[in-house]
């Protein structure tokens, strides 16, 4: 009688083995190894389970979105546990391959649209208004740190230049 309750334990956990083994794979290990790399100097293994919780994010974000659609795909669970393993095992490396060339391209050009504040060229149209130079003034100095700044524009008076003239940003009563 034995032999055939063990048969039937494991028929269940064969049976369920996604239900049981996603979440270990999906949430407990990375939220143990994302403990490790906070408590660790190294910052490779900080951006790889960053990297992974973003893809875990869009994965939940895409579930929740199309649910009713992913209830008609009896693989679903298989094939998110598969990917999963292949995202989470550092050996793969598959969450920064995926992130590189998928997530990186499509949010971080945008970001690249943006004016930067090092380069204003002087043209007409370009407004020289005191709030407009305020804006790029705070958005370098939150990208880069206010030493950034400094540094800019202590190698502009040094040089003997004015900041305003050296990085193409107008003078309209603004006090350096």
């Amino acid at each position: 009688m034995g032999g055939s309750g063990a048969t039937a334990f494991l028929k269940v956990v064969l049976q369920n083995f996604d239900v049981l083994a996603g979440p270990v794979v999906s949430l407990v290990y990375p939220l143990y190894s994302s403990i490790k790399a906070i408590e660790s100097k190294s910052p490779i293994d900080d951006q790889q389970w960053l990297t992974y919780w973003i893809l875990y994010s869009l994965i939940t974000l895409f579930e929740l979105t199309f649910a009713k659609l992913i209830e008609w795909i009896p693989i679903w669970s298989y094939a998110k546990l598969i990917a999963t393993c292949w995202l989470v095992i550092p050996y793969f490396s598959g969450a920064a391959y995926v992130y590189e060339h998928f997530v990186r391209p499509t949010f971080v050009s945008a970001q690249y649209q943006t004016v930067n504040v090092l380069y204003v060229p002087r043209k007409k149209e370009v407004s020289s208004k005191k709030d407009d130079i305020i804006t790029a003034a705070e958005k370098y100095i939150r990208e880069n740190g206010t030493g950034a700044f400094r540094e800019i524009i202590n190698k502009a008076e040094h040089s003997g230049t004015k900041p305003r003239e050296e990085y193409g940003i107008f003078e309209n009563n603004y006090q350096w």
